[in-house]
């Protein structure tokens, strides 16, 4: 796990590194999912069962469509504790979401116009659930909810499935969400299917949810066909800690991150590097332990990072620079410092606020950006599912008392029509 100080003279150089951690080399994909998205958009049904026995590594002898009766079997053989542990995760996410919920509002002007913005959701989502090294229900969780508070009427689900097999988990997470449109089928051929349709996957309008570089790339591809939430790379946390923290649960708060896959990052930051090299012993000690060792060995040694900064003021401003997608201020009156922090994906306060529990119920979305990305893009949300149409109203007062100034600014234009479509109603020329 590398060890940076800020005083090192090649600091600079190393610290850019961690910053452009996110750099996807998409354009040695591009033309493989470019050829998967024109095929399906040309072939339909049958490309997409050809790339599913390619990438996916099964044959298609039936439907692709996951049925009711599969996730309602799923739920009934559910364990109480994780019936429960859904619907608490279920309710919670519900509850974050819907203060999201835009309200549809008209103002009324000084001249006797009405103006105003109405909210509407799309009509169809469709959303992607991973299903490679492992299964994400929580994944559907925090995709789904967004689209159902938000009120669309239309969710399509489309995840990989191994040997043509779904999840239990997964199958059990769509029952409670009342899924009636799921598919098995994953990669870029999944993100073409739903972007353009083919005879079995309806068009949706927008497509949400995080997979590898080749589904990061399809949705690159097809933006501005359908709507897209973000380009997501690999997960990452970063941990802003001092010694009040223990070196312990910052260790395994780590690598919760690490095991996710080989090009996870994690990247700690502190100006006490007594703890600071703590935290390392510790990661190493708990290596061992790990079901997922092996993942997240590589991802510590090859993508993890510890940075010793000066004093607490830089360390800030370092993790500013990095924008990370999850953020743990591990300190104590760590309050006190949300103010400060300029760019992350989600932030989490204190030290009895592991990342984990925002990845399952904590309620705030998971989907979150990545890769530094959090300096311009948002997590998941209702906003995305929903579209904002201007209303105006105008009547002839109005006109008359604004159709002078906007008559001008089209003329500056060369607009005459627009002149003139203004003209022919203001003052007397009825």
């Amino acid at each position: 796990m590398k060890i940076l100080k800020s005083t090192d003279s090649n600091f600079a150089q190393e610290f850019e590194a961690l910053v452009n951690r996110g750099n996807m080399d998409m354009q040695k994909v591009m033309p493989i999912v470019s050829g998967i998205i024109d095929d399906i958009k040309a072939r339909g049904d049958e490309a997409l069962n050809e790339q599913i026995a390619k990438f996916d590594k099964w044959e298609v002898k039936g439907n692709l469509a996951i049925s009711q009766d599969e996730m309602k079997k799923a739920f009934d053989e559910l364990s109480d504790e994780l019936k429960t542990a859904l619907k608490v995760a279920y309710d919670r996410i519900y509850a974050y979401h819907e203060k999201q919920l835009e309200k549809s509002w008209i103002d009324f002007g000084a001249h006797g116009e009405i103006l105003g913005q109405k909210i509407t959701p799309v009509d169809r989502a469709g959303l992607y659930i991973p299903g490679g090294k492992a299964a994400y229900p929580s994944s559907l969780l925090m995709n789904a909810v967004p689209a159902i508070v938000a009120g669309v009427a239309d969710i399509t689900v489309c995840t990989p499935a191994v040997g043509g097999v779904v999840n239990s988990l997964l199958l059990a997470a769509m029952y409670v969400l009342g899924i009636k449109k799921a598919y098995k089928v994953g990669g870029a051929s999944a993100v073409a299917a739903m972007a353009y349709g083919t005879e079995t996957i309806d068009k949706v309008d927008v497509i949400t949810g995080p997979g590898n570089i080749f589904v990061a790339t399809a949705k690159k591809l097809v933006f501005g066909d359908v709507n897209i939430d973000m380009i997501a790379g690999p997960s990452e946390v970063g941990v802003l800690a001092d010694a009040s923290a223990s070196a312990y649960h910052t260790a395994v708060d780590l690598l919760s991150q690490a095991e996710h896959d080989e090009i996870a990052s994690s990247i700690l930051v502190s100006a006490d590097e007594k703890f600071a090299l703590a935290v390392k012993d510790e990661i190493y000690k708990i290596l061992p332990t790990l079901e997922r060792e092996s993942i997240a060995r590589k991802s510590i040694d090859d993508k993890g990072a510890i940075i010793i900064a000066r004093d607490f003021d830089e360390a800030i401003d370092l993790m500013n620079d990095l924008a990370v997608e999850h953020l743990e201020i591990a300190m104590d009156n760590a309050y006190d410092y949300l103010a400060r922090i300029k760019h992350a994906g989600a932030i989490f306060l204190g030290h009895y606020t592991p990342e984990a529990m925002g990845d399952y119920l904590a309620g705030p979305n998971h989907t979150l950006p990545t890769g530094g990305s959090a300096r311009f893009f948002s997590p998941l949300g209702v906003y995305h599912f929903i579209k904002r149409s201007s209303v105006i109203a105008l009547n002839k007062g109005a006109i008359d008392a604004l159709g002078e100034a906007c008559m001008a600014l089209a003329q500056a234009e060369g607009l005459t029509a627009h002149k003139k479509s203004v003209e022919i109603r203001y003052k007397n020329n009825d």
